[in-house]
């Protein structure tokens, strides 16, 4: 991504202007924990690189991935936070995090106070000894937390060149020794704080620091009593920087992948935080302003139904401050911090531009800017799905111009090859491995084979998969929005269908039992939906003739479309009219009657509702055709079938839909 292009935003402009009204707000308004949520590679890491790259240059921000290779415990990602907050920026001044520091300085390693007589003396010495050690080593003390999390502040695919550069800009190690005043002579004001604080014991600031060294050696339950304690200093220290002179009204905070264990841990934390100062003791609320993002459910919020949750999801075009106060529960519980904002898929337009952006400068990829129709209806606008399939192109030898021999090379996409650096993999095992990564071989063998079923529960409960790997599927936001039916996205369905697809035996028997059931039902859309999987036009044929005179057409148009949308397993070589042609051969002597149009719009419908199969949608013509000439043979009620055969004829985007493949 070009720095500045804004491709990773582009339809999202809401999270900008919600995250702008949010930094002008004054430090003590009370702020929402912004929650992008959605699968892997629906562009939350884009996201946090737009709005790095947006207010970075001149608002105070931290970045750090919690989804790293590394536990990153709650401790480490506070010291990461603050360490890049304290970057100067031109129009304020310097941030400074005494009270946390103080508070990670005295849990970092054993303290000993034989006597309170001499304690402040022996403690001054060793947090002195402590502090001395590591700016000798790091620069100063918050920067050796670099040393032990280092991965956690490492910009994941997405991160733009600008975002990239400001990142390491806040990330410099520098000799940072921190002057006495910070710790107001030197660590007495500081400690003060921790004396009064209502999780320590010991009214006796000396004491206090002992306890929280104690804490940090005494076991799991301590220890999280110690993150409490850390992360109120952590706001304390926020609301006191904003409350001097020149200084920001409001810190970006940047959470990225924190559906992981120690994300979820620092989001708890800094929410219970938040709410036990705004709301339980009354304190004025902390001035971050937190986008975290997550493409699970947290447990937190209970089912993932979202049965039991009182918010009900946002889409991200229209986030606002406003909306998120109309709609946020109320204050007796902490849900009300939450905003979650669900990320869409790209729409067509969106996707025509980053097309052009990436391939339309250069005259040998150009070309591959006609086939925007092609990746918006395959990989249904996902952004990493679209970024790899142009990486795919870019990395081949497809023919670039259009024709049938680029058909014929499309035909096979998912099963060419993609670079990611070292690691060489074909489009399917690369798209699976990262939509997919933590499921093993016997699970994604059997969602392959649920899959099949156009609703998911349906397949998952006929197929004998059991609850699990429905629930599993709905909390990884795998399942596509805005649709009534639970449906698998439709680029992981397509994928995981063309793996399907190599194994013939597994796929008749899966589309005979969904069949079976669909007919045991008494739904013979559906039923007729998997024959036709199976390859059984004959039989979808007279099934569609006996239903053309009888029912309204209207509703003949909505059931054929709907049957006709269903998977196949042709052959993965040939464009569409030779696949067309192994279905449905044409015979010049042949009658046209109602059985012969509707055979022949079956097989040309089918084929063209699989973008891999009918790339360009060079059949519209021949579907077109086929309803004008149901339309003479049908003597009333013909009007819904001259608009079909002009909506074909004359195709305009965005109107596929999901029932059109």
């Amino acid at each position: 991504m070009q720095p500045g292009s804004g491709v990773g935003l582009r339809g999202r402009s809401g999270i900008i202007s919600l995250v702008q009204a949010c930094l002008k707000e004054p430090p003590t308004a009370e702020r929402p924990v912004v929650m992008l949520l959605g699968p892997r590679g629906s562009g939350a890491s884009e996201a946090h690189s737009m709005l790095m790259e947006h207010f970075g240059p001149e608002h105070p921000f931290a970045y750090v991935n919690l989804g790293g290779s590394q536990s990153l415990l709650p401790r480490y990602a506070l010291a990461l936070l603050a360490r890049q907050l304290e970057r100067k920026l031109p129009r304020y001044g310097r941030s400074h995090f005494p009270l946390l520091t103080l508070g990670l300085l005295a849990s970092d390693q054993l303290l000993r106070m034989n006597s309170l007589a001499e304690g402040r003396r022996a403690i001054q010495r060793q947090l002195d000894a402590f502090q001395e050690r590591s700016e000798e080593r790091y620069g100063d003390y918050l920067a050796a937390f670099f040393e032990v999390a280092s991965g956690a502040v490492g910009a994941p695919d997405g991160f733009s060149t600008m975002a990239l550069a400001l990142l390491q800009d806040a990330l410099r190690r520098g000799r940072r020794r921190l002057p006495g005043r910070v710790f107001g002579g030197k660590y007495s004001a500081s400690a003060a704080w921790y004396g009064s604080h209502p999780l320590t014991r010991s009214q006796d600031q000396w004491e206090a620091l002992v306890e929280l060294n104690l804490w940090r050696h005494e076991g799991d339950e301590q220890q999280e009593r110690l993150d409490r304690v850390l992360f109120s200093a952590f706001l304390e220290d926020l609301r006191r920087n904003t409350a001097r002179a020149f200084m920001p009204r409001s810190y970006l905070l940047l959470l990225d992948n924190s559906h992981t264990e120690y994300g979820r841990r620092f989001l708890d934390h800094l929410i219970r935080a938040r709410h036990d100062d705004a709301v339980v003791t009354g304190t004025d609320c902390d001035p971050l302003t937190v986008v975290a993002s997550s493409n699970r459910w947290l447990p937190r919020w209970g089912p993932a139904t979202g049965d039991a949750w009182p918010w009900r999801l946002r889409g991200p075009d229209r986030a606002s401050l406003q909306d998120w106060h109309e709609h946020r529960p109320t204050r007796d519980s902490d849900d009300t911090w939450w905003y979650p904002l669900r990320l869409r898929d790209l729409n067509l337009d969106e996707v025509r531009i980053r097309i052009d952006l990436e391939l339309g400068g250069n005259p040998e990829l150009a070309p591959f800017t006609r086939l925007t129709p092609f990746v918006h209806r395959l990989t249904g606008g996902l952004p990493r799905a679209v970024r790899q399939v142009l990486d795919v192109l870019q990395q081949s030898t497809a023919p670039a111009e259009d024709g049938p021999g680029q058909d014929r090379w499309l035909r096979t996409l998912p099963d060419q090859t993609l670079r990611v650096g070292e690691d060489t993999r074909t489009l399917v095992d690369a798209a699976l491995g990262h939509l997919l990564r933590g499921f093993d071989p016997v699970a994604r063998g059997a969602l392959a084979e649920c899959a099949a079923a156009r609703d998911l529960s349906v397949g998952t409960r006929v197929l004998s998969s059991g609850e699990t790997l429905f629930g599993e599927i709905r909390a990884r936001w795998l399942l596509s929005p805005g649709t009534i039916t639970p449906t698998l996205h439709p680029w992981l369905r397509r994928l995981l269908l063309w793996e399907l697809g190599r194994r013939p035996g597994d796929w008749d028997t899966v589309h005979e039992l969904l069949a079976e059931h669909f007919r045991t039902e008494r739904q013979p859309v559906q039923a007729m939906y998997h024959r036709l999987a199976m390859g059984c036009i004959d039989e979808v044929t007279d099934h569609l003739l006996l239903r053309f005179p009888a029912v309204p057409t209207p509703q003949w148009i909505s059931e054929f479309s709907l049957i006709t949308s269903a998977p196949n397993r042709l052959p993965s070589h040939g464009g569409p009219l030779e696949l067309l042609a192994g279905l449905a051969p044409l015979r010049p002597d042949q009658a046209v009657d109602a059985a012969s149009a509707i055979r022949g719009l079956v097989a040309a419908r089918w084929v063209w509702s699989d973008p891999l199969a009918d790339p360009a949608m060079r059949l519209n013509d021949l579907i077109a055709d086929g309803f004008t000439q149901l339309s003479q043979l049908r003597r009333n009620d013909i009007v819904a079938l001259f608009n079909e055969a002009e909506r074909y004829r004359h195709w305009r985007h965005p109107q596929t839909t999901e029932s059109e493949g």
